[in-house]
């Protein structure tokens, strides 16, 4: 009997141990990719500092200026400083030789090696085109063309994609005209992909340069 008593207990004792090394620890919670909803914030990424995404190539949620860079990078390069495509157009944001002219860059193998002022061109053309197209913004902003809700921030990736003439175009032909690229993506699809991000902190500046 005692034997027995002594067996039954020995197995209680076994399964006990072994069931507690199944149950879950508790886990910490990691902040770095939780958003909340009362901050108005919606990173996904462990730094809200800018200059903490320069070697990333994922895109990024939000609708804040940080995600709409990242969100035009991933699409034209997939957020990679050395990229040159097919047609000579470099970095992380796809610059042609004669846009980096425009905004005092002139060193295009330099341009290609510093993601500082990758990022410092692309502010800089922004501010640019806003500029070259506040009155287009002023008339448009809110309407419906050809299905798309046009906003500050759609018209200036547009520019991004095409320039500001391809814009205007764009507009003088109520949308019903397509501009694309040499590779058929059309401004009609950036203006309606990046439209309603956070682009009103960026000053117009028809004379904005990179300070290098």
């Amino acid at each position: 009997m005692i034997n027995k008593w002594s067996f039954y207990t020995s197995l209680t004792i076994i399964i006990a141990f072994l069931s507690s090394g199944f149950k879950p620890f508790k886990q910490d919670s990691n902040q770095w990719f939780l958003t909340d909803e009362t901050e108005g914030a919606h990173y996904l990424f462990p730094s809200l500092k800018q200059e903490e995404y320069s070697n990333l190539n994922v895109p990024y949620t939000g609708k804040f200026f940080i995600g709409y860079k990242e969100a035009i990078a991933f699409k034209e390069s997939q957020g990679k400083y050395r990229k040159i495509n097919s047609l000579g157009y470099m970095g992380k944001y796809q610059f042609g030789k004669e846009t980096l002219k425009t905004v005092g860059i002139h060193d295009s193998s330099r341009f290609l090696n510093s993601p500082k002022m990758q990022e410092k061109a692309f502010v800089a053309l922004i501010s640019k085109n806003k500029s070259e197209l506040k009155d287009i913004i002023q008339k448009y902003e809110g309407q419906i063309i050809t299905g798309v809700l046009v906003t500050e921030s759609g018209i200036l990736a547009a520019a991004h994609l095409g320039g500001v003439g391809s814009v205007k175009r764009f507009f003088r032909h109520k949308g019903k005209r397509y501009f694309k690229d040499a590779y058929g993506t059309s401004i009609r699809s950036y203006m309606r992909d990046f439209g309603g991000y956070e682009t009103s902190g960026i000053v117009a500046d028809c004379n904005a340069k990179v300070k290098i």
